[in-house]
């Protein structure tokens, strides 16, 4: 260094000539450089630190210019090491770009994973959350059963969870796509069962869950449908006239046991809820039955369904969710 800084170069240079030498060192020279600088820097501390009567040379006369060139040369090689330690410094220092691009690129790959399984599996673990009566209203359904008036349309109204929503009847087929369709335009009156006001069993299906890229602002209808317990009303509206049930079981069963939408002994007028359990999936079904209680069912008509009408072989279900439709559409 002191060889350097009095040999005239520019600083640049002897900064270059002596970070050249100093990568050639091995490690231990290395060390002894570093040793050697904070020795000194010590020592000059230390010459600071000391009293004034110590630190203090003999009296000599100095030529004025040598101390004015010593003081130049001393100030030039103390900035020379103190950026040379601040590059070594800095390529000791991790790379950083090269840790943010990952992290970037393992961001980007969290998130494109997220939206795949958000797209293929909303319908299990997002929809269930989804409550129909954000669509309909924001305050408890109130029915006054002394009141006289119906409206024209056919409905379903569910106080304790909040539902009023449209009744598709007339769907005069089991056909399990015909009535995923209508399933779009509200819940659906199942064709091989009683109609209100006549005597047996009706059956009403809705979705508990779907995928919310589907068609149809219904697909939510029947989520809540599990809160209803044994005296829990409902109300069926249909030509003008009020039909009200009140809960009397509630159960679990597999889509093939059909005999859930036939007659229920010692209950002449029925309907029964039937929804897709656990909501999202098609593995069960939840059936939610309820005696008519008014008008009295002493009143109603026998039931106009024919005996020779087709039986379904399994409960109507959820649509296919889009994962399924991926792996058919990969099978064929």
């Amino acid at each position: 260094m002191h060889e350097l800084s009095h040999s005239g170069r520019s600083l640049a240079d002897i900064q270059t000539q002596w970070h050249n030498y100093y990568q050639s060192l091995p490690d231990d020279e290395k060390h002894q450089v570093w040793q050697e600088f904070y020795d000194q820097h010590n020592t000059q501390r230390s010459a600071f630190d000391m009293p004034a009567a110590e630190s203090q040379p003999p009296a000599k006369q100095v030529p004025p210019e040598f101390v004015s060139h010593n003081t130049e040369n001393t100030k030039r090689v103390s900035t020379i090491k103190k950026q040379i330690l601040s590059n070594v410094r800095a390529k000791a220092r991790p790379r950083s770009p090269h840790i943010k691009s990952l992290l970037f690129g393992l961001s980007c790959g969290f998130l494109v994973m997220f939206i795949i399984l958000f797209s293929f599996f909303n319908e299990r673990f997002i929809a269930p959350f989804i409550t129909p009566s954000r669509d309909v209203s924001n305050t408890p359904i109130i029915i006054d059963p002394n009141s006289t008036t119906v409206g024209p349309n056919p409905e379903i109204i569910i106080p304790k969870i909040n539902v009023e929503i449209p009744v598709v009847y007339g769907l005069n087929t089991i056909n399990e796509a015909q009535v995923e369709n209508a399933l779009e335009d509200g819940v659906v009156h199942y064709a091989t069962t009683s109609n209100p006001g006549e005597l047996g069993n009706g059956a009403i299906f809705g979705h508990s869950s779907n995928n919310i890229f589907n068609k149809g602002k219904y697909k939510f209808a029947f989520v809540l449908l599990k809160r209803l317990e044994n005296g829990d009303t409902f109300t069926l509206q249909k030509d003008g006239k009020r039909f009200v049930y009140r809960v009397f079981d509630k159960k679990i069963v597999k889509p093939e046991e059909v005999s859930v939408l036939g007659p229920i002994a010692g209950h002449p007028a029925t309907f029964s809820l039937i929804t897709c359990d656990p909501p999202g999936t098609s593995i069960n079904r939840l059936v939610v039955s309820a005696d008519q209680i008014s008008p009295s069912p002493t009143q109603n008509a026998p039931s106009s369904i024919a005996a020779d009408q087709p039986k379904p072989a399994i409960l109507p279900s959820n649509a296919p969710t889009l994962w399924s439709r991926f792996w058919s559409w990969i099978s064929n």
